[in-house]
């Protein structure tokens, strides 16, 4: 894999769609990212609530919403491992984006996950909204409670439905995520580089 610092990804079940990019048959695209500069992190790895806050204001600034968020290891290098919703840009429905990032003082190589609804949208939503009612479905961001802009929290994003909606993108892009992480390995070039403070 030229032209990134990941040496290694298990890419079974993908068909390349082009050079750093690949797509499965649900349609989710993944692809690979190198940034020969800083990373525009909005805040240190640690303390990781500090920037669970900081990304999830970041990400309801940019009109998106910040599912999930983590620091774990990537063949041994903290990444910052992110899933946003994001507005469909051409219609209905939503696109999750999974993301993992690894900083490096001056540089950083991210995986990402691009996972669209299709057809009929709002039906995880809508069902588990008919569970709870109107005003117990929306919940506050976990990361920063008092968050009121970009894409609202709601009890439809929790992991616990995912098994309902096995062929939710939603629940395609976190099993994804989890597949596909420990099957990385980097340059040790790039492994060898200082850390993200």
């Amino acid at each position: 894999m030229t032209g990134t610092p990941i040496a290694q990804l298990d890419l079974t079940g993908f068909r390349p769609l082009e050079e750093l990019a690949w797509q499965d048959d649900n349609g989710i695209v993944l692809s690979l990212h190198y940034f020969d500069l800083p990373p525009d992190l909005p805040a240190p790895l640690a303390p990781v609530p500090r920037l669970q806050e900081a990304l999830a204001r970041y990400t309801a600034a940019a009109g998106a919403g910040l599912i999930d968020c983590d620091v774990e290891l990537v063949d041994g290098v903290p990444a910052v491992r992110q899933l946003v919703k994001i507005r469909h840009p051409q219609g209905h429905g939503q696109v999750f984006l999974a993301s993992c990032t690894v900083p490096r003082a001056t540089c950083s190589t991210v995986l990402k996950l691009q996972a669209p609804e299709y057809g009929s949208t709002g039906f995880r939503e809508a069902l588990i909204a008919s569970r709870f009612g109107p005003d117990d479905f929306f919940l506050p961001s976990p990361f920063a409670p008092d968050l009121t802009d970009g894409l609202p929290t709601h009890r439809a994003d929790d992991p616990r439905y995912d098994a309902e909606f096995d062929g939710h993108p939603l629940t395609l892009a976190r099993r994804l995520m989890r597949r596909l992480l420990p099957t990385v390995r980097l340059d040790p070039r790039f492994k060898a580089e200082p850390d993200f403070t």
